[in-house]
């Protein structure tokens, strides 16, 4: 008989959530809105410090979208989106019209190369399109470069939008991810780190944006005894009993990401006399969340080995493990559009696997994960 399946990344309910969704049922706030999504929204901006403002959302791509939207972005334009990413990062991009511009990785972080967003930057000024936003994300929880990414555009004066949807949690100098750019966007997606079951927010330091947010997210209905509109909104708001969920789990959040991190220091213990398999680390001055532990294999130093005779290994002992995200620039419906850089994030994504992640994770899991590891490695 197969073994319980390992997943990923599976939701880790902390116990209190129940109680929430319970009293939204009690009160009648089966709505998307509420007093749940009034309160998660200040669970999050007391938890993120930094005096932000917090709108919550039906999912992190709606954030994304919304972001785009109020900074101005309109058929047409140009951004730049970091490749290596899930393409929710690039697809509303595309939503308004506008044309994804891909900048490579830098090979410490995986993340958006500040040398290659400076080229690629340049370079469409120089062709008349002077980008009008730059999405850049933290991978797998692990922060951008953000003090070279931000300078750079401050000297071009172009606005970060910051893809934090797999960092609640993570920390660049002190300063929460989420925080960094000019519009920081988080998701709640059944694997994140915290889950709203469906769902993402959108943060900013200025309450006019998060005003102009919720308005366009609720179908931006005038102030009228009728319904009256103005202009185009978006049904993106947040349920009650969603926002619920949310409240049970941001009590056992930082329970969470210190149960990722001890699994990376896990897989850090148990790669480290492998030859030829690089952890995913974070710079010194960065605490990442490790939402997803991730590896690089180098067959040319393990005799052969790659990333997928390890994740074929897993899965035929019922563990889930995934290659890393395919770059958006090697995407089909992106193949057009033009990219910047040289084959970092392409050699990340041929080399890289995550590896089974969850916060809920038992030691027999852990044990069974060792295995194979060892099986495969012949350590």
């Amino acid at each position: 008989m197969n073994q319980p399946k390992i997943w990923l990344s599976s939701p880790h309910m902390g116990g209190n959530e129940q109680k929430f969704i319970q009293e939204a049922f009690d009160t009648n706030w089966i709505a998307p809105l509420g007093p749940h999504v009034t309160g998660f929204e200040q669970d999050l901006e007391h938890y993120l410090g930094n005096k932000v403002q917090v709108a919550a959302l039906s999912s992190g791509t709606a954030a994304l979208h919304l972001a785009l939207i109020v900074l101005g972005v309109k058929a047409g334009d140009e951004v730049i989106c970091q490749s290596m990413t899930f393409a929710a990062s690039a697809n509303p991009i595309t939503y308004l019209g506008a044309h994804p511009i891909f900048v490579d990785s830098e090979p410490e972080t995986w993340n958006i190369s500040p040398k290659a967003l400076e080229e690629a930057i340049e370079d469409r000024i120089k062709k008349g399109k002077k980008p009008k936003a730059i999405i850049a994300v933290h991978l797998y929880g692990v922060p951008f470069k953000a003090k070279e990414i931000k300078a750079i555009a401050t000297k071009y004066e172009i606005p970060i939008v910051e893809d934090s949807a797999e960092a609640l949690g993570s920390y660049y100098e002190g300063q929460a991810c989420g925080t960094l750019g000019d519009i920081g966007i988080l998701s709640f997606n059944g694997n994140k780190i915290i889950t709203t079951s469906g769902g993402g927010a959108l943060v900013t330091p200025d309450p006019k944006v998060k005003e102009k947010v919720v308005f366009l997210a609720t179908q931006a209905r005038d102030q009228a005894p009728h319904y009256q509109h103005s202009e185009i909104g978006y049904n993106y708001r947040m349920s009650n009993v969603c926002a619920g969920i949310g409240r049970g789990q941001m009590e056992v959040l930082d329970k969470h990401v210190k149960a990722r991190q001890s699994m990376q220091a896990f897989y850090k213990e148990v790669f480290q006399d492998i030859v030829g398999v690089q952890v995913m680390e974070t710079p010194t001055n960065t605490t990442a969340n490790y939402w997803l532990s991730a590896i690089l294999i180098d067959p040319a130093k393990t005799q052969g080995i790659t990333r997928e005779t390890l994740r074929l290994a897993f899965e035929k002992e019922n563990i889930e493990s995934r290659p890393l995200w395919k770059p958006m620039h090697l995407q089909p419906v992106f193949a057009s559009c033009p990219y910047y850089g040289t084959n970092v994030a392409e050699a990340v994504f041929e080399k890289g696997l995550c590896l089974p992640s969850g916060s809920n994770l038992s030691n027999e899991d852990r044990e069974r994960i060792e295995k194979v590891i060892h099986q495969v490695f012949q350590k």
